[in-house]
């Protein structure tokens, strides 16, 4: 290659770039004459005393069936529809003395007509200035367009927002994924499909409240901060508290303090938590994420199964309307009871391997297949369930698209749960998998203080051997076990993967606001 050429790519590179920072200076320029114009008593750059009283998707609500020739008769007859109303300009279109804009606010967008004759010379001069992505209120009246479209006719208009910063391209938006995630306030004012998801998210947490209090759950809060980490196999993120002069975890789980809580009397109660977890990013993990606990006195593993299909049922249909739901291309049925396995049950029907499943050696050989390997992942000294456990997530996991509760983990796993009484080898515990993915854990919460604290020992024990994710020894859990705790169910909904089916998004990313990504560069 001629080397005389090389620097071309980065000059075609960088022209993008250098394009955006002219008209970001063009715009600075113009926010630099609106300073100067206040300073002179000529209006305010940045004025706050405008207030909208009707909102884009309210008014298309109320008059959008109201037909050209009834607008002209009730104008008239002296009679106008006034409305006020403010936004993001995202269109515009100057024609000698007449424009149009089209605004944006927070349900969706509206077209206002705009004159020289009606909002002044001055003003319209202005208007033929300003930027798409300004906010501009308008005060004006409906009509329709001769082409019949809804309008807002205006007779007062004033700049609110001078925007420093261009738009994407309107007809292509925002074609780089990590900038959506990265500038989700771009992506939100670009997408609507980006806004409908998020507002999707809000319902469905209005409806899982809704169905909670219903069933006479309390709301409750408990601490983000931990002295213990607690309620689940994770590694936390670890901090200093200076005042306590003293190291405190983000919580991993609310569930040892849920449980203080139905030891103290209160029968039902939930917490829809942000937990936090220093472990992998991917299309399913955030570091962040937000979950729906909830407990109950006097249920086991059964009830909270029984329930948690009518939660998630009762969700799905306020939140999207239909419980026959598309995920990637493929169906998903809400409406048909969920299927209900043991662990051993699932590998039988998922896999060839027969009776071989209660053989290790043979568990091993299959996990090595696998990619599993005995210096990263310990095989042989892992106990027949734990391997059983494994196979299934490796092997099964990812083919149970329909809705299906997996039962019975073992006892050595699962540490808070409480042991099945014929079999002490397993647990009455629960993973709800749909679309290959977990979505909710529950189990029969283990109420034996002495038992708990046996098994927090182990779980100090494995930690002390290198096992980074097990379980602190949390002293005065197992001291308020011992004040008593009724026979106890509890559960945990994943609300990020819940709404990755209800919005049919590929990636957790999709349906957090801000997710973890590194800092750019």
């Amino acid at each position: 290659m001629n080397s005389a050429a090389a620097p071309a790519p980065a000059q075609a590179t960088a022209a993008p770039e250098q394009d955006e920072n002219k008209l970001i200076a063009e715009r600075r320029e113009k926010l630099k004459g609106l300073r100067a114009a206040q300073a002179a008593g000529e209006g305010v750059a940045f004025p706050n005393d405008f207030k909208p009283k009707d909102r884009a998707a309210q008014i298309h609500q109320a008059h959008g069936a109201t037909e050209k020739a009834a607008f002209e008769a009730d104008l008239a007859a002296g009679k106008k529809v006034e409305v006020s109303i403010a936004g993001r300009m995202m269109l515009k279109r100057v024609m000698g003395k007449a424009s149009f804009a089209t605004l944006q606010d927070a349900t969706g967008r509206i077209q206002a007509y705009i004159t020289k004759e009606d909002v002044g010379e001055a003003v319209y001069d202005a208007f033929k200035h300003w930027d798409l992505g300004d906010i501009v209120g308008v005060e004006g009246y409906l009509f329709r367009t001769g082409k019949g479209e809804l309008s807002v006719h205006a007779t007062t208009l004033r700049l609110l927002t001078k925007s420093l910063r261009p738009l994407p391209d309107k007809f292509h938006g925002m074609q780089d994924q990590e900038l959506k995630y990265r500038q989700r306030y771009v992506d939100l004012i670009m997408d609507e499909a980006a806004r409908d998801r998020f507002a999707a998210r809000s319902r469905t947490l209005a409806a899982m409240r809704h169905f909670m209090t219903d069933n006479a759950f309390m709301e409750v809060e408990t601490p983000m901060l931990h002295p213990i980490p607690g309620g689940a196999n994770a590694k936390p993120f670890v901090t200093h508290h200076n005042a306590l002069d003293q190291q405190m975890f983000l919580r991993i789980a609310p569930e040892l303090y849920l449980k203080r809580l139905i030891v103290g009397g209160f029968e039902r109660v939930f917490e829809i938590n942000r937990s936090f977890r220093n472990e992998g990013i991917s299309v399913r993990h955030n570091p962040e994420f937000t979950m729906m606990e909830f407990y109950a006195a006097y249920w086991n593993y059964q009830d909270l199964m029984t329930y948690t299909e009518d939660l998630l049922r009762a969700t799905a249909m306020q939140a999207a309307g239909t419980l026959q739901l598309t995920y990637q291309g493929r169906e998903v049925d809400l409406s048909h009871p969920f299927q209900r396995l043991t662990i051993r049950e699932a590998i039988d029907a998922h896999t060839d391997i027969g009776t071989q499943v209660d053989d290790k050696a043979e568990l091993i050989q299959r996990l090595k297949k696998l990619g599993m390997s005995e210096d990263k992942d310990k095989l042989s000294q892992r106990s027949l369930p734990s391997l059983q456990v494994m196979y299934f997530e490796e092997a099964v996991e990812s083919q149970l698209w329909a809705p299906t509760f997996i039962m019975e983990h073992p006892t050595e796993i699962s540490p808070l749960a409480r042991a099945n009484d014929a079999r002490p080898e397993v647990t009455e515990r629960f993973e709800l998998y749909i679309t290959g993915r977990e979505m909710a854990n529950g189990f029969s919460e283990l109420n034996d203080a002495e038992d708990q604290a046996a098994r927090f020992q182990a779980q100090a024990s494995a930690k002390d051997s290198g096992d980074d994710e097990a379980m602190f020894y949390d002293a005065d859990f197992v001291r308020a076990l011992e004040y008593g705790m009724p026979p106890t169910g509890g559960c945990g909904v994943g609300i990020d993967r819940f709404m990755m089916l209800l919005t049919d998004s590929p990636s957790i990313r999709d349906v957090i606001l801000f997710p973890a990504l590194r800092h750019e560069a």
